[in-house]
């Protein structure tokens, strides 16, 4: 049993044992007499109706509603509480008959009162007793039902977060060490400052990329080793500007590589091999949300170009809907001429 299970049973407990006091406080008041003392006798007569009303409550709360109700035997249910409830009645007429004092001879002369009114009183007092317990049990149930759903919805959330981080580490380090076999053929040396680039780049997404956030500083810090990297292996003729306007070591929270999947389409479709690119990245933070801006050159990939499947921004959308449900933007859209695509996501915090 866990820590708030626990919890809730004793107030549960309590609850009930207040209530019970509270109930089987009213035959103390009539009982007692003008200088205060109690007459345990009178308790005793008066203490029959809650007696029985106890007794119905916790025949039907411990007994009868989770071995019958709740294992869809209805039927058996109404019945044995009909039966309960009829001897529970005759229980009380034969107590009052036995213990209770008839009124005085000419106090009903005209219209004495039928006994059918009290059995009709007493039964009503037993079925909504016996109503009471079942509404207070399958709110419980369905309390418990929607803690079991809301837990099991939050496993499958975890679960599908694992396996789309799961499959996106191996298309990173795929695309980034396809841009390093690039570079081995042109320039050793900068392919050799690629891969001490890229095991800065290991290490968080193999460690840090497990948690479902990190502090913004420190994907920050991957984004712009990142960029170091990618600026390696592109020419003098690219332009990449980048702005990270964020608090000094933020730690506010947001799912790790969340943004590297733009910023990985920016490099694969805003370079020209041939002419003047270039790349601008944004990142910014307000007391309310986190913003990415990316702007590039656009120069889409020809039908012969098998870089790269998509899996990225698949990826992005996914994780967004999983994690900021309601609560981020996503646009992109091309200028007027087609030469320009941007993108933006914006993360309320």
């Amino acid at each position: 049993m866990t820590h708030n299970n626990r919890n809730n049973r004793l107030l549960e407990i309590s609850i009930h044992v207040f209530c019970w006091i509270l109930f089987f406080g009213f035959p103390i008041i009539m009982a007692q007499s003008d200088n205060g003392s109690i007459n345990w006798k009178e308790f005793l007569r008066f203490s029959i109706v809650p007696a029985t009303l106890f007794t119905i409550f916790y025949l039907n709360y411990l007994l009868l509603i989770p071995k019958l109700l709740f294992n869809e035997h209805k039927r058996k249910f109404l019945a044995v509480n009909a039966l309960i409830i009829i001897l529970l009645s005759l229980a009380i007429r034969w107590w009052n008959d036995m213990h209770v004092p008839g009124p005085p001879p000419d106090m009903f002369r005209r219209n004495p009162p039928s006994q059918i009114v009290f059995v009709i009183r007493d039964i009503a007092s037993l079925i909504f007793s016996a109503g009471l317990s079942v509404a207070i049990r399958l709110s419980i149930r369905w309390n418990e039902t929607e803690l079991a759903r809301r837990e099991a919805v939050k496993s499958m959330k975890e679960a599908e977060l694992r396996n789309l981080r799961n499959q996106l580490n191996p298309h990173f380090l795929l695309n980034t060490l396809n841009n390093i076999y690039a570079l081995v053929a042109i320039d050793t040396d900068k392919a050799q400052e690629a891969i001490q680039e890229l095991s800065k780049l290991l290490r968080y997404v193999l460690y840090d990329n497990q948690s479902m956030y990190v502090p913004l500083k420190k994907e920050i810090d991957f984004i712009k080793n990142y960029i170091e990297l990618m600026r390696i292996r592109v020419s003098e003729d690219v332009n990449i500007e980048t702005h990270f306007r964020i608090k000094d070591n933020s730690q506010t929270p947001v799912a790790p590589l969340i943004f590297i999947s733009l910023i990985e389409n920016a490099f694969k479709h805003g370079i020209s091999p041939t002419g003047e690119s270039f790349i601008k990245i944004i990142i910014e933070e307000n007391e309310e949300s986190i913003i990415c801006t990316i702007q590039n050159s656009n120069h889409p990939k020809t039908t012969t170009d098998k870089s790269g499947s998509g899996i990225g921004l698949e990826q992005v959308s996914k994780r967004l809907e999983l994690l900021y449900a309601g609560r981020y933007e996503w646009k992109c859209w091309l200028s007027d001429n087609n030469s320009i695509y941007n993108s933006s996501i914006i993360l309320k915090i």
